[in-house]
């Protein structure tokens, strides 16, 4: 996600929320205070808290977004179409 959505608008200089926090941990070279507070507010605005963690859990490990992708589970397949909708919010808000 940070790497597609490298010319988000943000601003301040501090990152909040566990989405925009592990948006600057993955350590990408697009990640920026700009990006991620970005991509945390498109978060803020599709995700609850439960789906925020999860999709927080992608940046480190994308292994877990492939599998959950992937998966046939109903409850995987609703939270994929939240975190889908989540993505091209965050392109849209922040691309």
């Amino acid at each position: 996600v940070a790497l597609a959505l490298a010319g988000c608008g943000g601003g301040g200089g501090r990152v909040t929320g566990e989405v925009g926090q592990a948006c600057m941990q993955a350590d990408r070279d697009a990640a920026s205070v700009r990006l991620c507070s970005c991509v945390q507010q498109a978060a803020n605005t599709s995700l609850n808290a439960a789906d925020q963690r999860r999709a927080a859990s992608f940046f480190a490990d994308p292994q877990r977004a492939q599998d959950v992708r992937q998966s046939d589970g109903m409850a995987d397949e609703r939270f994929w179409d939240r975190y889908q909708a989540f993505v091209e919010r965050a392109r849209s808000m922040c691309g």
